[in-house]
């Protein structure tokens, strides 16, 4: 290495052998300005947001509305995850499996190499020690990101743990840290002026199973370039926990609290669009029922010492979509949120300094700059076919310890034991509103056959159900029919009379007049009660081919306007639209070859017999 890339390399803070080692590689590989070690102190925070104000890449927010906040509007070229330039690059193209996008790992090497080649000149080259989860678990996960983006550093500080603290017990006990690269992918040539989100148009987000590193060049945006989020937390800790007998899943976890102050934590995976940060920050309508929130995105789960199952959230911020999120449906998010320290990413500008997304309020305001810097009103919008103000994958990033009904749990080094898992989709038939598993088998089958209906936001069909193990399809870092038989392996860890209860639910089934037979948001937390007594072996229950539903008299609907044949609507279990659900639930599982367990396959048979 050069006089030059010695230089760069002194005042390192560390002499931790295998992490100098690996900046010093990828200096002399992308040929950075200088080199800045992340303290994740508020002197650092607020030196790196002074920049990327006078760059034009963030917008101080008024102080008086939302302090220390800033918004940031990306390339309309980089605005979401690109699932089709996203991989994972195991030795053997079948243990990606058929849900992930697979190329040699040699050759993606290569690719990437000359991608990343220079790919940071004229550039600050970030270096940020982080932890997911707490730093003083029994077993903390470390990772260290690379990036040539302050935004990025900015985000990770909300987003994790992050810093001096860390890196000390990185060296302390020379532990792992899953290696994370980063690049805009836009050099900078001497004399050359930046522009305020450089990117570049070709992407490449891709994950490295067997080595645990991840390399993500040419977005700046959310999780293809905050890689502790779902590159790590999802893709790589999947395979992880795989290898080391855990798991870790894209759910949320609550704590439930009886007026007998009796407390349960409950685990749920919800696709997107499927109310899962509602149900994270939900407020209870039913008296005596108190809820509060340890995550709601990503849980790793372990089995403790005796046989329960143990969760964390490894997150210190949301990374959470705007649009819908708003006063009316979601103000533990809101109440969060207006506490400031937040970064907005394509959300609107209000005239007096502040943000404001579709969903926020119910009145829509006069004026507003939009997330392309157009000025923007209702009748604008309306003159163009409808044109939203924020994007609608608009995002805030605001940290967790800011949500007034966050749980003291939160904070414990090693987790939760949970008492339940929730699997819900989106549909406007055949799924009841609630439905308990038999046992621990037919709940990873709930898991393994989750669907929704696509909604006029995705592209394609309108109606098509669409099929989303544990809500993971994106996220997997492996065969997907390997990750199921994980799920059903790991269960010979437990002790089964903690074993959690496994509940499907689906609060978006229609009624025949085409309403929604169930009212949702804060009224979910019914469900959540006869779900607890259930556990408790308190509530009633019928018993029927996909396991058991309530009996209308068992939900608490005290205080709605619902008749016994309106919650009838709500639970009953049709078995015409089950046989009809079969040649679909057939078609899905043969997508997994020989890798799918023979118990799914032996539930489908089951399920069938029951069926007649």
């Amino acid at each position: 290495m050069g006089a030059t890339r010695v230089r760069l390399l002194e005042g390192a803070p560390t002499t931790y052998e295998p992490l100098l080692s690996w900046v010093e590689e990828v200096a002399e590989l992308t040929q950075p300005e200088r080199i800045h070690w992340v303290d994740g102190s508020e002197a650092e925070f607020r030196q790196l947001t002074d920049e990327l104000v006078a760059a034009g890449t963030l917008t101080r927010l008024n102080p008086e509305i939302f302090p220390n906040s800033f918004a940031a509007f990306s390339d309309p070229a980089d605005v979401a995850r690109v699932e089709e330039q996203t991989f994972i690059c195991s030795r053997n193209e079948r243990d990606a499996g058929f849900t992930n996008n697979w190329m040699d790992p040699a050759e993606m090497k290569v690719k990437l190499k000359g991608l990343f080649d220079g790919a940071m000149r004229g550039r600050t080259m970030y270096v940020i020690p982080f932890v997911m989860g707490h730093l003083d678990a029994e077993d903390p996960k470390f990772g260290v990101e690379i990036t040539d983006s302050a935004y990025v550093v900015a985000s990770m500080r909300i987003m994790a743990r992050i810093g001096t603290d860390v890196l000390k017990k990185i060296e302390q006990t020379g532990a792992f840290f899953v290696p994370a690269l980063h690049s805009v992918g836009a050099p900078l040539q001497p004399g050359q002026e930046d522009v305020s989100w450089p990117c570049n148009p070709e992407k490449w987000i891709v994950h490295f199973p067997e080595e645990r590193s991840i390399w993500s060049y040419g977005s700046g945006y959310g999780g293809n370039a905050l890689l502790g989020k779902k590159c790590y937390a999802l893709r790589i800790a999947s395979v992880m926990a795989r290898d080391e007998g855990w798991l870790a899943e894209h759910m949320l976890i609550l704590k439930l609290t009886s007026p007998q102050k009796k407390s349960y934590h409950v685990a749920a995976a919800f696709p997107s669009a499927c109310g899962k940060t509602n149900l994270a920050l939900l407020d209870p309508t039913i008296e005596g029922w108190k809820v509060e929130t340890l995550g709601d995105d990503i849980t790793w789960m372990r089995f403790g010492k005796e046989g329960e199952l143990r969760a964390v959230n490894p997150e210190a911020g949301l990374f959470g979509v705007a649009p819908g999120t708003g006063w009316g449906t979601n103000p533990n998010a809101m109440r969060a949120i207006a506490k400031g320290n937040s970064i907005f990413t394509n959300v609107a500008l209000t005239d007096d300094g502040g943000v404001w997304w579709e969903g926020m309020t119910e009145e829509v305001p006069a004026h507003l700059t939009d997330w392309q810097g157009n000025e923007w009103t209702p009748q604008i919008s309306a003159e163009n076919g409808g044109r939203p103000a924020a994007h609608p994958n608009s995002r805030f990033c605001t940290p967790i310890d800011q949500i007034d009904m966050l749980a003291d749990d939160y904070f414990a080094p090693d987790g939760v034991e949970v008492n339940a898992i929730l699997f819900g989709g989106r549909r406007k038939t055949t799924v009841p509103l609630v439905t308990q598993s038999r046992d621990w088998a037919q709940g990873i089958f709930y898991g393994a056959t989750l669907s929704s209906e696509t909604t006029a936001a995705a592209a394609g069909a309108v109606g098509v159900v669409r099929r989303d193990p544990m809500a993971m399809l994106p996220f997997i870092g492996y065969d997907a029919g390997d990750y199921l038989s994980h799920w059903v392996n790991l269960s010979a860890k437990a002790n089964p009379a903690r074993l959690p209860k496994i509940f499907l639910v689906n609060w978006f089934r229609r009624t025949r007049e085409g309403g929604f037979a169930w009212p949702g948001f804060g009224d979910n937390s019914r469900v959540l009660k006869w779900a607890i007594e259930r556990i408790e072996g308190k509530a009633d229950a019928v018993e029927t081919p996909i396991g058991f539903v309530p009996t209308p008299e068992s939900l608490d609907v005290r205080g709605l306007d619902m008749s016994a044949e309106e919650v009838n609507e709500a639970v009953r279990f049709d078995a015409d639209e089950w046989r009809a659900e079969l040649p679909s639930l057939e078609e899905w599982f043969d997508r997994f070859g020989g890798s799918l367990p023979e118990s799914i396959t032996a539930q489908l048979e089951g399920l069938k017999e029951r069926l007649g």
